[in-house]
């Protein structure tokens, strides 16, 4: 286990807890607009919880984010020229923001479609985190194992 406290590693932790605690929110503002039908005590609840905690979860990821690349440029890295990934990754971040910051005025109108839309972009962000191998331009390509016959006993 590496001690040193280096720049890029709190900026990367940052972002990944800054990321993590929006898509968690994100889920619970949209457990709570299911609640606010027929009460008149929660409605408003989920746009408040989205304007205050989700929205500003996001940027603050994305500021991380920008943080992050630039430490990495900085250090002889460029995460543009390693594949794909990146841009698929960043192309899914700006489309969770924008519709992040919509979210609000259309959960307060007790329209859900947003909310559900930033969810699910929120994991395809993760799935191409967590897979980035498979949007490298040097991606072996593996092909199917031959299936062996099996081999009969003869029969009596």
């Amino acid at each position: 286990m590496n001690p040193k406290l280096e720049a890029v590693n709190l900026v990367r932790w940052f972002h990944f807890v800054a990321m993590s605690f929006g898509g968690g929110a994100a889920v619970v503002a949209l457990l709570l607009s299911g609640f606010e039908e027929g009460r008149e005590d929660l409605q408003g609840l989920a746009a408040t919880v989205w304007a205050k905690v989700v929205a500003w979860s996001f940027r603050l990821a994305f500021l991380a984010g920008i943080a992050l690349l630039v430490i990495l440029m900085q250090n002889g890295q460029s995460p543009f020229k390693a594949g794909i990934y990146f841009h698929i990754k960043l192309t899914l971040v700006f489309i969770l923001l924008g519709l992040s910051e919509m979210t609000p005025k259309a959960l307060a109108a007790g329209r859900r479609g947003s909310a559900l839309l930033v969810v699910v972009l929120f994991l395809a962000v993760g799935f191409t985190v967590f897979n980035k191998g498979l949007f490298r331009k040097d991606a072996p390509k593996i092909a199917p194992e031959p299936v062996a016959a099996a081999v009969s006993a003869p029969a009596r």
